[in-house]
């Protein structure tokens, strides 16, 4: 479909979704950003619900100011994967014990390394630009200084929510690995910090939303967080990674007879700020819930941990600043999926999926979730399929 227009403030909202099927306390966030004095245009994917400030699944263009809400507190978060050269036949019938390798590999949740991960002893990891990454460390806001140590640990895990690692098989019966994580907790300490900052400028005291603070140009504030902000979204990437990476070395290990062989890795994220050239100005893009979808790019939509997901090309088109979704989108939210759904529901929409069944997980069941396949059909002016996964294993924490 091509985009919707629904009247803005400031600028038109451009939305690749049916505004009747959208909550109004997501279409009232629209309206909000779009009174916004930098705001040069709006974008909103199929995938679009309520978040904090800005919705998620929307791309937000602004000239000289950036919001760190509508960032989020996730800074980087995003997506990997990479094709194998393992098929579906090679795989066990019992996957448990794969599962397991994995999640050893791997802190999930809250959960660290015991000791830093040195990249120069995963296979094939490029360790360019490492060491230049943790020194400008020293430059980050000193309210997170202290928390070096546990970002050392916390490089190369999964952490909770919606983060996943999972084993899955396209149409065409080849094995993939993917995972969605972002910039753990050091991301969030330092978003946190730059919006309480952005909270208290003099220019956002008359915001229609106290979340909606923005940073200028030309400014120290704009400085400090564009310097964190940047180095977080490295961490988010590197994080992506070196999980991969790990992830790889199990697979390698379980099927050595086979000698598994990788493509080369896709990634992207979907929280973060780009800075780009539209109607020729140079603007900040806010992607919140949104991927890069610029003409050629790959990207990777993902559904919930029962449906499956997707790996997309880019069709370039500027209309939504060169973006598509980030994932099928929340049609409720977590309380109210918990509420909904039990541990046998669960069970009963991840069947044939290696992963936990548990209350802990059952607001991250596939019907708290929008259809995948309708938010691919949504967009098909923005990306084209690649491939087409359905997970056998998901690892959450």
């Amino acid at each position: 479909m091509s985009y919707v227009e629904m009247p803005g403030a400031k600028v038109p909202i451009r939305m690749w979704t049916d505004p009747a099927t959208v909550e109004e306390g997501a279409l009232q966030q629209l309206r909000n950003v779009a009174t916004l004095p930098w705001i040069k245009g709006l974008a909103v994917m199929p995938d679009v619900h309520y978040g904090k400030g800005a919705t998620v699944g929307s791309v937000i263009a602004m000239r000289g100011a950036v919001c760190p809400a509508a960032v989020g507190v996730d800074i980087g978060c995003g997506m990997s994967a990479v094709k194998t050269s393992l098929t579906a036949n090679d795989l066990p019938g019992d996957l448990s014990r794969l599962r397991s390798k994995i999640e050893q590999a791997i802190p999930v949740g809250r959960g660290m390394h015991r000791e830093e991960v040195d990249p120069s002893r995963l296979h094939r990891f490029a360790t360019g630009g490492w060491d230049d990454f943790w020194s400008r460390f020293d430059r980050v806001a000193d309210a997170v200084k202290f928390r070096r140590s546990r970002a050392a640990l916390q490089m190369g895990t999964l952490g909770a929510g919606n983060h996943f690692a999972e084993v899955c098989i396209d149409m065409h019966g080849a094995v993939w690995l993917m995972l969605h994580s972002g910039s753990r907790n050091i991301g969030k300490e330092l978003a946190e910090h730059h919006i309480g900052v952005a909270q208290k400028l003099p220019h956002n005291q008359g915001l229609i939303d106290r979340d909606l603070a923005v940073f200028i140009a030309d400014t120290p504030q704009m400085a400090a967080y564009r310097n964190d902000l940047f180095w977080a979204q490295e961490y988010a990437k590197y994080n992506r990674a070196i999980m991969m990476a790990l992830f790889q070395e199990v697979v390698r290990k379980e099927f050595r007879k086979a000698k598994v062989t990788f493509e080369p890795v896709i990634s992207c994220h979907h929280n973060y700020v780009a800075e780009e050239r539209y109607d020729g100005m140079d603007l900040l893009v806010t992607r919140k819930g949104a991927i890069r979808a610029g003409s050629g790019e790959f990207g990777i939509i993902p559904g919930s941990m029962g449906t499956g997901s997707y790996i997309v090309k880019g069709l370039g088109n500027a209309a939504s600043f060169n973006s598509a979704s980030h994932g099928a989108g929340r049609r409720m939210s977590r309380n109210a999926a918990k509420k909904r759904f039990s541990t046998r529901d669960l069970e009963e929409q991840t069947r044939g999926v290696e992963c936990r069944k548990d209350s802990g997980v059952v607001d991250e069941i596939p019907g708290a979730y929008k259809p995948i396949e309708q938010v691919i059909e949504q967009q098909t002016d923005l990306v084209e399929v690649v491939a087409k996964l359905k997970q056998v294993i998901c690892v959450k924490g």
